[in-house]
């Protein structure tokens, strides 16, 4: 049998459903109940073709920290995308994408 691993989500909610916590767990990779405020995962349903998502932040994740983690996911997007299809101008357009996200967002000038 060829080596299993696990990377686990642990959520506390509230009254009405909405994340307070959230704390993560990666053995192989040395992270034991490490806080985090936001997680964006997403899965290939390849029987249906399409991404299955879950999107998950907590009540008291910072406006400006949101902008920050969505910006620093699409360049994590556009590296990922020319590493898996040899995309260098689909990659650089997403790339130039973060970067005018990040002015109009505001958190790059």
């Amino acid at each position: 049998m060829a080596k299993q691993t696990q990377i686990i989500f642990d959520v506390s909610l509230d009254e009405n459903h909405v994340p307070e916590e959230i704390f993560w767990n990666a053995p192989d990779g040395g992270v034991s109940h490490e806080a985090a405020k936001a997680i964006l995962l997403s899965v290939w349903d390849h029987q249906k073709s399409e991404a299955l998502r879950i999107d998950l932040w907590t009540k008291d994740m910072p406006m400006d920290d949101m902008k920050k983690f969505f910006h620093q996911i699409f360049l994590s997007m556009a590296n990922t995308y020319q590493r898996a299809c040899s995309d260098d101008e689909v990659s650089s357009e997403i790339s130039l994408f973060a970067e005018h996200f990040a002015k109009k967002s505001g958190i790059k000038s």
